[in-house]
């Protein structure tokens, strides 16, 4: 039996008082699983999956009502730079910092929280999670070289190495390979479902093939509510309401 990581309960959130992004969401992901979050554009995705790390705090006239709990622990009471290393990042856009080396892109996270580090210790989170994504091998020799160097692929890669530096506990994917080539594409799938044994994922995706290849449940979004969360394969074969049986076979979406 899979313990819970974290649960929605009845979250909102609004960008202008008349309009709510998203609206009464409640749902519980299990710990290390890959959820995708699915649904038209505008529907409220990206909202939901940007609100579990606190990101709207950056913009005060976005209102957020609810809970999310984070292993029993209401976020929106813990400190905001705190539940960004326990869920971490990663977006649409591979977005290496452009003059960083590849060795200090990997260990921004600590220096942009003001956490100091002796040498031994960064040289061994930098091996560790380049590591994880299949890199250490194609970069050792490169570290201080730029970021900005490496593939489209090697770049979202090296982002998602930069999360998982400061070991996190969620990672968070805002359509992480929607700017890729379909090779490098393969090769995050391959390793979210590898990353998976040690952390939980939740995937916003337009590409419902992707989700039906790499996620254990599935949510389907449309304006702003969450019309069905489930097992992915069910959802997929067996839809329970007819707007999810509708965006999957292309009515809309």
């Amino acid at each position: 039996m899979q313990n819970n990581i974290l649960e929605f309960i009845n979250l909102s959130v609004a960008y202008t008082p008349e309009k709510k992004a998203i609206e009464n969401v409640s749902a519980v992901i299990a710990e290390n699983s890959v959820t995708a979050i699915m649904g038209p554009s505008g529907c409220g995705k990206s909202t939901l999956l940007r609100a579990i790390n606190r990101m709207h705090d950056l913009y005060p006239e976005i209102q957020t009502t609810g809970k999310i709990l984070l292993r029993g622990e209401n976020i929106f009471r813990m400190n905001a730079m705190q539940v960004r290393r326990r869920a971490g990042m990663v977006f649409q856009r591979p977005n290496p910092f452009p003059t960083m080396s590849i060795y200090d892109n990997v260990i921004a996270g600590y220096k942009l929280n003001g956490i100091s580090l002796g040498r031994a210790e960064k040289d061994e989170i930098v091996e560790l999670s380049l590591r994880r994504v299949a890199m250490w091998d194609e970069v050792k020799d490169s570290l201080v070289k730029k970021g900005s160097f490496l593939s489209g692929g090697q770049q979202q890669r090296l982002c998602i190495a930069r999360s998982l530096a400061l070991k996190p506990e969620i990672i968070l994917m805002d359509e992480p390979t929607s700017a890729l080539d379909p090779i490098s594409t393969n090769r995050i799938e391959d390793l979210i479902l590898e990353l998976k044994q040690q952390y939980t994922i939740i995937i916003v995706t337009h590409n419902m093939s992707q989700a039906a290849r790499i996620s254990d449940r599935s949510m389907f979004m449309y304006l702003g509510q969450l019309i069905e969360y489930g097992d992915t394969k069910q959802m997929f074969t067996k839809p329970a309401d007819k707007r999810t049986e509708e965006y999957l076979t292309g009515v809309f979406g």
